[in-house]
């Protein structure tokens, strides 16, 4: 492999002009010509069917709830409210007004008017139309059209209007998602940018390090969003903002081992193009396995049955494979044609004796005492995993809602004041018949009756109480028969009508509960423990089993439940199902490529362990930080899985970068010695890779719009600093020197220092002979 990427070198040095122009080119055009990642991320992604696959109970739920939200057409809910008492007829005829001028816009397909709330100071119209649901293009111009007719209609002082719902709720997200993502670039820059300053004590070598990472950045948008028009990948939200600070921080942990070898290769008086071959020969395979690592690990992630993680694995291996072929071309490129100037005004003249760096010094003291320090480094990784004991998942809730101060939030928050049936974490139960209820009203009756048996439920709302206000079933049919589909209903009668307004009123609410061909019904449950508590989400397999029975005594074909609970219970089971199978694949693939790129069995086995370890820590201390000091509810659903293939992955780079020269040194030196001169070369590197690396992550924990995003990001940092600090530099040295030679196994090098062992042994014992023959000649 050394003649492989030693032809790389030189091929880079050649042609570095022509390189570094391609590079410069390509991404202009791309970025000009083709769309960009916002353009086709699915920021509808806080939906059922991205947590869950199609085969769990929630997700059939919401299948059958399907005529009750036109899949077909994006979905907005208009809400007007009045809190100082009941709607005005002058607010009454505003709010008609506005959904007429709702009605006529572009890509408006319905407004259909609901009920009034049951405290008459609020009212509701859900809006249809033929836009995106993502919140960009035509689906933001609506809302924001919508909005701007807010002021248009002539509104009665004190009457309020907002505008809530998916397409509103992910325009809103959108806009909030678009300025994290700028504030996090931009700081993600600045902190880069500086801590290379340091790192480097140099001008230009920064700027010349992070000019990749940006440059990849900028392509692997249109790479990704061709991906997803070409593969079928749908990324979320949540990609963008992970794929900055991953593509920036790994990107810049590849530079720094590069340019960092070509500083040490020319203080050993190479001249500034042959440093730069001798570099990417030597830690070539080291960028390369790194990088792969990472991509395998993401890769993997297809097979999980979250949507979210199958769309995010893919769309961020592309970024890191699009970071490597930079790392291994343009930065060569870019260090060949400055030189030495990179490194002005720090010398890289050639220095006979280098002394040992503060790693070098620590490690060679510790290492005094290896045993005690992996003792100790062990009993502080437990302790701090034993921070997650009694804290459950979390964070299923609420992922419909906009961002906080938004108009969509505000429209939540009026909904739940004035429609209290919405803010009690109402469960939907939905029944589906094989005909329409208005041929077997008695059915209504059946269900509802059975329902409210059901020891876990303490309200029912349904077609037979609408509002709160009890019907028979042969009053709902003859309502029916003489009104027609409730849907189809105007807000206010005809004056011949010989229907009461009330009953008319009363009547129209039932449009909430039947389908309009009558098939499906849905009922509003609202339980006795309205709570998310991990017992009321443990409660749900029980409530379904008593919901499917009174479906079926009811004549229905079909039935379900779609409520936060529900879809709490199936994430964990998935949650579950996708760590048992992800997670030993990614261990394993990562083990085989550590084993291939140090030519050792041994090695990754411990490798992989130390990286469990610092998992298990970073798990803990998120939970000891978030939950018990602070106030969330769980640990993040998300962070578990994702915790793990990061630090998996993105702590197999360092991994690699010091188990490799310390194989090198080994290969000159005894062990201990090996152990100490690699530290002491690579522990500048790490140390700055990792704080880099960590800060990038530890961003999303401070510019993060949602407690998901900043669980992931100060998980992912603590883990990375907890692996650059303590177990790449401290326990993985003091464990290879207990283990000496048995790191090698089975590869040339394990025989190689058993040979010079039993050389070492030899002599000794030569020695000890000498000595001792004056001593019996004596005697």
């Amino acid at each position: 492999m050394d003649t492989v990427y030693a032809a790389l070198g030189r091929f880079d040095v050649r042609f570095r002009y022509l390189i570094v122009v391609a590079w410069l080119v390509i991404t202009v055009v791309c970025v000009r010509t083709f769309p960009s990642l916002s353009s086709v991320t699915d920021n509808a992604s806080q939906t059922i069917s991205t947590f869950l696959p199609a085969s769990a109970p929630s997700s059939q739920a919401a299948n059958l709830a399907a005529p009750f939200q036109n899949t077909q057409y994006a979905s907005a809910t208009l809400v007007a409210t009045r809190n100082s008492g009941p709607l005005t007829s002058d607010d009454q005829a505003a709010i008609d007004r506005l959904e007429q001028a709702v009605r006529a816009m572009p890509h408006v397909k319905t407004v259909r008017d609901l009920s009034t709330s049951p405290d008459g100071e609020a009212r509701q119209a859900v809006i249809q139309a033929d836009v995106p649901t993502s919140g960009t293009g035509t689906g933001a111009t609506l809302v924001n059209s919508i909005r701007d007719t807010f002021g248009q209609v002539n509104a009665p002082a004190g009457l309020t209007f907002h505008l809530t719902g998916q397409l509103a709720s992910n325009v809103d997200s959108q806009n909030a998602t678009q300025n994290t993502r700028n504030a996090l670039q931009v700081l993600s820059f600045l902190l880069i940018i500086v801590l290379l300053f340091v790192a480097f004590r140099s001008l230009l070598a920064p700027l010349i390090t992070f000019l990749p990472a940006v440059l990849v950045l900028l392509l692997s948008s249109p790479a990704i969003a061709g991906a997803v028009n070409h593969l079928g990948l749908q990324p979320a939200a949540i990609t963008q903002l992970i794929l900055i600070v991953l593509v920036l921080g790994a990107g810049t942990d590849y530079g720094l081992f590069l340019t960092f070898r070509v500083r040490e290769e020319m203080r050993r008086g190479l001249d500034p193009k042959e440093a730069v071959v001798r570099a990417v020969q030597t830690v070539g395979e080291t960028i390369t396995f790194s990088a792969l690592t990472v991509i395998a690990a993401l890769l993997t992630l297809v097979i999980a049955q979250f949507g979210i993680y199958r769309s995010l694995g893919p769309a961020l291996a592309i970024g890191i494979a699009l970071m490597l072929l930079a790392g291994l071309t343009l930065l060569p490129s870019l260090l060949a044609i400055f030189g030495r100037a990179v490194f002005w005004p720090t010398s890289t003249q050639k220095s006979e004796n280098v002394a040992a760096s503060l790693w070098g010094r620590m490690t060679g003291r510790l290492m005094q005492r290896p045993a005690l320090t992996l003792g100790l480094g062990i009993v502080l990784f437990v302790g701090l995993a034993l921070g997650q004991l009694g804290v459950g998942l979390g964070g299923f809730g609420g992922q419909s809602s906009g961002p906080a101060g938004a108009d969509s939030t505000a429209g939540d928050t009026a909904i739940a004041a004035h429609y209290p049936n919405t803010n009690q974490n109402p469960a939907k139960i939905l029944m589906q018949f094989s005909t329409s209820v208005w041929n077997h009203p008695d059915s209504l009756a059946t269900a509802e009756q059975g329902l409210r048996q059901i020891p876990a439920l303490q309200t029912i709302l349904g077609p037979l109480d609408p509002n709160g206000v009890s019907l028979t079933a042969a009053q709902l049919a003859q309502l029916h028969s003489e009104l027609g589909a409730p849907q189809a209903l105007s807000a206010v009668p005809t004056a011949k009508s010989s229907v009461s307004p009330r009953m008319y009123n009363l009547y129209r609410a039932t449009g909430q509960y039947i389908s309009a061909d009558g098939q499906t019904v849905q009922f509003i449950a609202i339980l006795k423990d309205p709570s998310t508590s991990a017992a009321a989400i443990n409660a749900i397999p029980g409530l379904r089993t008593s919901v499917a029975q009174v479906a079926q005594s009811a004549g229905a074909a079909q039935s379900g439940m779609v409520s936060s609970n529900a879809v709490a219970y199936d994430i964990t089971q998935t949650s579950a199902s996708d760590l048992s199978l992800v997670i030993p694949i990614v261990a394993l693939l990562i083990a085989v490529l550590l084993g291939l790129v140090l030519r050792s069995v041994i090695a990754p086995l411990y490798l992989i362990v130390s990286v469990v370890l610092s998992f298990l820590a970073a798990w803990g201390l998120v939970a000891l930080l978030f939950v018990h000091l602070g106030s969330s509810d769980g640990v993040q659903f998300i962070l578990p899985f994702l915790l793990f293939v990061f630090l998996m992955a993105l702590g197999s780079d360092y991994n690699i970068l010091v188990m490799r020269r310390i194989r090198e040194e080994a290969h000159k030196q005894p062990l201990r010695a090996a152990v100490r001169e690699a530290i002491s070369r690579t522990g500048g590197t790490v140390t700055a890779a990792g704080v880099i690396l960590a800060g990038s992550f530890a961003l999303l924990a401070f510019q993060g719009n949602t407690d998901q995003v900043r669980q992931v990001g100060f998980g992912v940092a603590a883990g990375i600093l907890m692996d650059t600090f303590l177990i790449r530099t401290l326990l993985i040295p003091a464990l290879v020197v207990l283990l000496g030679r048995w790191n090698w196994w089975p590869a040339p090098l394990f025989r190689r220092v058993e040979a010079e062992a039993g050389s070492a042994e030899q002599a000794d014992s030569v020695v000890l002979v000498t000595v001792s023959k004056p001593g019996r000649e004596s005697d």
